[in-house]
């Protein structure tokens, strides 16, 4: 069993809240600061520095919350690993994934194999495809999922699933009438864009994709950049500009077109990445192993 304080300590520590903390374990905001008082009497190092009205960590508490994250992980997979040898897929799977993910795919696979696999619990954090990689590396979640390579060697690659990205624009406007033909790639270039983010994979293969079909990238009118593909389709909306996200993003939405564009195609890989080695074991291995098996059917359900 995890030691009780660190999972209390660890808590605070990310929260960086002791009210948040007590009401996401269930206790009260004194057994909370109980707790920690132990630990950091146990260490004999203060972990938190309450002054000021704010909560931070000191030195000793950060350092602390890297090797809590690191235990939770291995006690998860150690349960993993024990659930299995008892026929049983049981624990938590901690997940990080890319936004176009997290937000239109992963949802309906975590239903799918929730259904198969009642034991299974996901804890699931979300975020750009840099921010997935560095989760993984830094051991807060066994498993990513982002939208084309990451920029590191030592991680192992697996695609899962083909994706493309679109322009999109209002649904009255002139390039989205049934009868609109094609637009040239010189007229979408000389458009205001709206762009996610730099560091997401939606960013990265539209700029590649661009430049493939020669546009000269550093001379596009980028009028804004959003962190999410909600907030672009809101942008988009509003006639701010035309957008890029993925197909998934607008299946169900009336307020908006996808634009057909003359000699421009983006897709993408969505690809699952975990640390080099041998095949990921445990539940992690075991979700990779049914998306592999069942993604298309699931995902071909959903359209």
């Amino acid at each position: 069993m995890e030691d009780f304080r660190l999972k209390v300590f660890r808590s605070v520590a990310e929260r960086l809240s002791f009210t948040h903390a007590a009401e996401s374990l269930h206790l009260t905001q004194p057994a909370v600061t109980l707790q920690v008082k132990k630990l950091e009497q146990d260490l004999g190092v203060r972990l938190f520095d309450r002054t000021g009205g704010r909560v931070t960590l000191t030195e000793a508490g950060r350092v602390l919350l890297g090797y809590a994250q690191r235990i939770e992980v291995l006690y998860e997979a150690a349960r993993r690993e024990i659930g299995v040898l008892g026929g049983q897929q049981k624990g938590t799977l901690r997940l990080g994934a890319s936004t176009t993910n997290a937000q239109y795919i992963l949802p309906r696979l975590l239903a799918a194999f929730g259904s198969q696999n009642p034991g299974v619990q996901f804890s699931v954090i979300s975020g750009n495809t840099e921010k997935v990689v560095s989760w993984l590396v830094e051991g807060r979640i066994e498993l990513g999922m982002i939208e084309g390579r990451p920029s590191r060697t030592d991680l192992r690659v697996e695609r899962f699933l083909e994706d493309e990205i679109v322009a999109i624009v209002p649904s009255d406007h002139e390039w989205a009438g049934i009868r609109a033909a094609p637009i040239e790639i010189g007229k979408l270039a000389s458009s205001p864009l709206i762009f996610r983010e730099r560091g997401s994979g939606t960013r990265q293969v539209v700029e590649w994709a661009l430049g493939r079909a020669g546009v000269a990238v550093e001379g596009l009118r980028v009028v804004m950049e959003l962190d999410s593909t909600e907030a672009i389709k809101t942008a988009v909306e509003a006639r701010l500009g035309v957008g890029f996200v993925s197909r998934w993003a607008i299946q169900n939405s009336t307020g908006l077109r996808e634009v057909a564009v003359n000699g421009l195609r983006i897709s993408r890989e969505m690809e699952f990445i975990f640390p080099q080695g041998p095949d990921l074991a445990g539940l992690g291995g075991a979700f990779v192993r049914f998306v592999h098996d069942y993604a298309g059917e699931i995902l071909q359900a959903a359209l």
